[in-house]
Order: structure tokens, then sequence, then C-alpha cells
């Protein structure tokens, strides 16, 4: 072939890498459950069909400790929670190779017969990161050393453990870090994110602290605060603490999934036959319940929401596809794979079963289970408690998958150029 043959036809080869470098999009992933907390990353250039035996392993890291924690990802920075010899850690590795780069100790293990250790995700801000232990014990330390700054406990705020540990991720809003103590003083809290003093304390809420997270909405003008408790669904102003509105909530022996917010409506869904309820609340935060069922009765593995429908495990029913605006259940199914916990990314759905710790990638759609591949994660923590299971959620970030067991974190490779993708 001549040169001129030859240059010809590469040139549909070099526009076809153009166009798929300039389709390429690597996202961080600096707090729990993604950029905006709801699950979901913007995103794009990763695998739609995982081969026969899952996407390329990158790396195993193997002293992460123990503990529930899920990682936060800045550039090439990881941060996780985990306990060592008795003492909760907050660790930095080095996100190419899975290298620690250093710890910062954040207090006494927690213990609980279905698993010691930290809960929580921790939250990477402007050169800080924010992480609470499973004792409730919040820090700030510096992201790039690991010197902490300060440190405020739950039980100085009036907070008492749960039953199954601290397991809030904190919420950055503004000046503030935002966390639910729970108690008499006050159930959620702002504090000082440069020094840790207290800023406010919602002295109208007064239940006990559960395990869901903070979300932050606008609305006429204002920022507001919405968590679900126990008893209730609430917003609060970001700017005082002062209750704005509140639903009932009829939660069971453990209130876990983070709120989801479109628009001027607010879903809530946790397990122990609880179920799903979607409000919606207008500019004088008066309250409509839009609907109030059992469609959706999500345990731990949260519920993300894709377009106009919701996914995620219900129990005792399996997977589930719900209708946002009615609550309807579009479909179930329950043979296709095991309960667990959902991520999304890039037209597909990451979930890993808490049991057997399989992983599926998953296409979302209202007309049933389209499943893309599965492997299952290998080697397992040895370290896991006999009642503890796989309950860190898959997270997806510049090209990469997370997941974790216990000490160990996973690396994959899930980009289609099998390699670091361009940030836009």
């Amino acid at each position: 072939m001549s040169l001129s043959h030859l240059g010809k036809a590469l040139v549909p080869c070099v526009v076809y890498l153009l166009v798929s470098a300039a389709n390429l999009q690597a996202e961080d992933w600096p707090q729990w459950r993604g950029p905006s907390r709801d699950g979901l990353s913007r995103e794009t250039g990763l695998l739609q069909e995982w081969p026969a035996d899952g996407p390329p392993q990158v790396w195993v890291s193997k002293n992460c400790g123990i503990g529930y924690s899920g990682p936060a990802v800045v550039g090439d920075w990881i941060y996780l929670l985990g306990s060592r010899e008795g003492t909760e850690k907050l660790l930095a590795l080095d996100a190419k190779t899975g290298e620690e780069r250093w710890f910062a100790d954040i207090g006494d293990e927690y213990e609980n017969d279905w698993g010691n250790g930290p809960r929580g995700t921790p939250t990477v801000h402007e050169g800080q990161v924010y992480a609470m232990g499973g004792q409730g014990t919040l820090i700030c330390a510096d992201a790039k050393t690991g010197k902490i700054a300060w440190r405020k406990s739950m039980q100085e705020l009036g907070g008492k453990t749960p039953t199954w540990g601290y397991s809030e991720s904190p919420l950055i809003h503004g000046d503030h870090v935002i966390v639910t103590p729970g108690g008499k003083q006050g159930a959620i809290v702002a504090i000082n994110r440069t020094n840790g003093d207290l800023v406010w304390q919602s002295k109208e809420l007064t239940s006990g602290a559960h395990y869901a997270s903070v979300m932050a909405t606008e609305r006429n003008g204002k920022s507001e605060l919405v968590q679900l408790l126990v008893d209730k669904g609430v917003g609060v102003d970001a700017a005082t603490g002062q209750l704005l509105w509140k639903t009932p909530w009829p939660g069971r022996v453990a209130v876990i999934p983070t709120p989801i917010i479109k628009d001027d409506y607010v879903y809530f869904s946790s397990g122990y036959g609880v179920g799903s309820k979607l409000v919606s609340i207008d500019d004088q935060y008066n309250v409509e319940v839009v609907y109030d069922n059992k469609v959706m009765k999500n345990h731990h593995g949260s519920v993300v929401l894709v377009r106009d429908h919701l996914y995620g495990h219900s129990d005792k029913v399996g997977w589930v596809c719900q209708e946002f605006s009615s609550g309807k259940a579009a479909w179930r199914e329950r043979e296709a794979l095991g309960k667990g916990s959902v991520t999304y990314a890039d037209g597909r759905l990451y979930c890993i079963t808490k049991d057997e710790g399989i992983a599926a990638l998953v296409e979302p759609s209202p007309e049933g289970w389209k499943e893309h591949g599965r492997f299952t994660l290998a080697p397992l923590s040895e370290l896991r408690k006999k009642k503890g299971r796989i309950w860190t959620q898959p997270v997806v970030s510049n090209g990469r998958m997370y997941l974790r067991d216990q000490d160990l974190l996973y690396s994959f490779d899930v980009s289609t150029q099998g390699a670091d993708l361009v940030r836009n």
C-alpha cells in the first residue's frame, strides 16, 4: 500500500480516536454516593459490556482495616476509614497503585456482632478530609498530610451511639459540616468546618441518631437540609437549623437510605417492612404526600433515580424498578441477583451482592432486568465477622470501579480505553 493510500486508510481511525477521546469524561467521587450524594456519576467512556471474567483488576489493597466505609476519590488520592489493632483510622491511598500514603487515628474501635470498625464515607473538600468514626468522633484532617486540625464527638453534642454505630457521612455545606448526633439537645448540627466550633443545633428535633446522611437543596432562594430520621422526614434551614417542614416516618429497627431530591419532591425509603414515600413541598413548606407504599423497602443498599425511575433492592421482593412519579412497580426481579447495593454510571447500574460478592453490570430500563456481565469478587476477606456481609457500596470514579470487603479494597479498570480517562 502506498503512503498516500495508507494515510487515507488511517483517517477514519484517527477521527474515531479523536471522537472517542472527546466523549471521555472522568469525575471524582469526593463523598458518600458521589459528587451530588445521589449515587450517580456523570462519567462517560465506560464499558457497556463486561468480559466473561469481569473487567481487569488493577490492584488489591490488603491492609485497609476492618469496617464498612466506602472510598472517596479525588484525583490520584483515595480516602477511606478502617480499624487496625483496635483503633479506627482515616487512610489515604494512591489511586494508581493502592499503596498507603498516610493514616490518622480517629479513636477507639466501635465493636458490634455484625462487624467492628467505622461505617461512613469521608468527605473531601478544599484540601481537607472530614470523617466520622463508628463511636461518633468527627475529625478534620489535611488531605495531603493527614494532620488533624480538629475533632468533635457526637456525645458532647448530646448524641448517643446508635445500635450499629454512627454511620453517617458528613455533608459540607458552605462553611459548615452537617451531621446528625441525634438527641434532646438537637438532632442535626452545623459545625464550623475550619475550627470545629458548633454553629447551630436543631433543637426542635430530638430524635435519636440513626444511619441516613443529610442532603442539601434550594427552595425559595433559601438553602435547605433534608434528613430522614427514625420517626420523620424533615427539612431545616441550612443557615439556622430551624425546622421548615416535616412528614411522619414509621422507621423500624434501622433507618438507613439517604433521601432522594428532585425539584420540589423528596423520596424516602427504608427496610424492615416500612416501604417508600414521595412528598412534594410547596413554597410555603406545606407537605403533600404523593404516595406511601411498600413497593421499595430498601434496607441499606441505596436507591438511585435514573431519569424517571428508581432502581434498588426491596426486602423480600428482589430488585425493583419503581416509577418515581406514581410509586408503581415497573418490574420486580427476584432470581437474577441477590440482595445488594447499587451505583449508576454511564448508562449502567453497578450492583454487588452482600452474600457472595457477585458484581453485576445492569442496564437501567423500565422494560425489565437487562444484564451486561458479572463476576464474583475474589479473594474475600477473612476478617469479616460471621454476621457481617459485603455492605460497602460500589464506587465508580476516573475510569475505575472500587469494591470493598473489610480489609480488602479492589480497583477495576472499567474504562473503554483501558487507561486513565481524560479529564474534560
